[in-house]
């Protein structure tokens, strides 16, 4: 179907939204049509705001709008442990949890030789060099459970090993409430590894 190139372009930039197809495109432009113009005035400064104002932090990587942020800057936080995450999103899983009140790094992606990432094309260089300059006594490395996310931790566990630190892996298994019988044969195995004394 044919629409005047204003909607078209609108539709054409929802799409470049990820998980969003033409269809649901479509129903989103048409919405924002029905919207009040402060309304969408104000979702498009939004839009802008966030890709002006948001960087990387210089220590850890993860989003921010000042720098160093905010949990960097924190004097609360157990310098002693930092935890290392593939993206800025699972910083914020784990700051939900309220559980850890170590620091982070944010790798911004996983070793994958398939797609042509290497470990020069995600944050370890700067991992590393901040291993240099702190006194951290255990890493914590919280990738995701995926062959790149295993491969990742693999990787900077041996590039770490030599230094002393203690490198430690989230455990991964079953969730809360799952039954056995719907488990794969991987998470099965990787709960039997993670099994621990009661």
């Amino acid at each position: 179907m044919h629409y005047p190139e204003p909607i078209s372009k609108l539709i054409d930039s929802f799409m470049k939204l990820p998980g969003i197809g033409p269809k649901t495109a479509a129903r989103l432009a048409f919405f924002v049509l029905t919207m009040k113009e402060d309304t969408v005035l104000d979702f498009a400064k939004a839009l802008v705001d966030a890709k002006r104002n948001l960087s990387y932090c210089s220590v850890c990587g993860h989003i921010t709008d000042i720098d160093p942020c905010h949990i960097c800057q924190d004097k609360q936080r157990d310098l002693s442990m930092i935890c290392v995450v593939q993206d800025t999103k699972d910083v914020v899983a784990m700051e939900k949890m309220r559980d850890y009140n170590g620091l982070y790094h944010v790798l911004h992606g996983a070793i994958s030789p398939m797609d042509g990432i290497g470990p020069e094309d995600i944050n370890v260089p700067s991992l590393l060099k901040r291993l240099q300059d702190t006194q951290v006594e255990e890493l914590i490395l919280a990738t995701n459970p995926t062959i790149e996310g295993e491969a990742t931790a693999m990787y900077i566990s041996r590039l770490v090993k030599p230094s002393g630190i203690k490198t430690t892996r989230i455990a991964h298994g079953l969730p809360v409430g799952g039954d056995l019988e719907y488990a794969d044969e991987v998470t099965l195995s990787k709960a039997l590894e993670g099994r621990r004394e009661l």
